[in-house]
């Protein structure tokens, strides 16, 4: 019963921390949570670029939406271990929407473990999100989607 509890106050969380990210104000979405025992795997959709950036260029578009992707990756894995305290690993995978009748883009996975990115305080937005455990390819301002198959990572 008290991993259901953990759950529940992890998902409340997400939905109140989450609410709105720093560079967009569109909600994260989750798409799917799973507790195994001291391992948890987490689904969610990444923000889209805020609707008040379309008088930008796309290429600011294109790195403001990546850097909140990056942020909120960083952020969940922080409330997965934060919220479950019996959790020792982390899937973690972000989705942006394709075209229509398309499945979601994969742009961010990562096996990530809990303690591996206490202490990277001065490093760069992308440095902190590798060192984190999280996998992605970054083209100039925008986080190109990855084949899933080729990231089938155990924990």
């Amino acid at each position: 019963m008290k991993a259901l509890w953990e759950v529940a106050d992890f998902v409340r969380g997400l939905h109140r921390e989450m609410r709105f990210g720093e560079l967009s104000r569109a909600p994260l979405r989750l798409l799917r949570f799973e507790l195994r025992g001291e391992v948890a795997e987490c689904d969610w959709m990444a923000r889209p670029p805020d609707v008040w950036d379309a008088s930008l260029g796309c290429r600011m578009r294109e790195h403001t939406a990546s850097e909140q992707a990056l942020r909120d990756a960083i952020r969940v894995r922080d409330l997965v271990f934060a919220v479950l305290p019996d959790v020792e690993s982390a899937m973690l995978r972000a989705f942006r929407p394709s075209a229509a009748r398309e499945p979601p883009e994969l742009i961010i996975i990562g096996a990530v473990h809990r303690g591996d990115a206490d202490a990277y305080g001065g490093t760069s937005l992308v440095m902190h999100a590798k060192l984190s455990g999280l996998r992605f390819c970054l083209d100039g301002e925008r986080l190109e989607s990855m084949p899933f198959e080729e990231f089938e990572m155990s924990l």
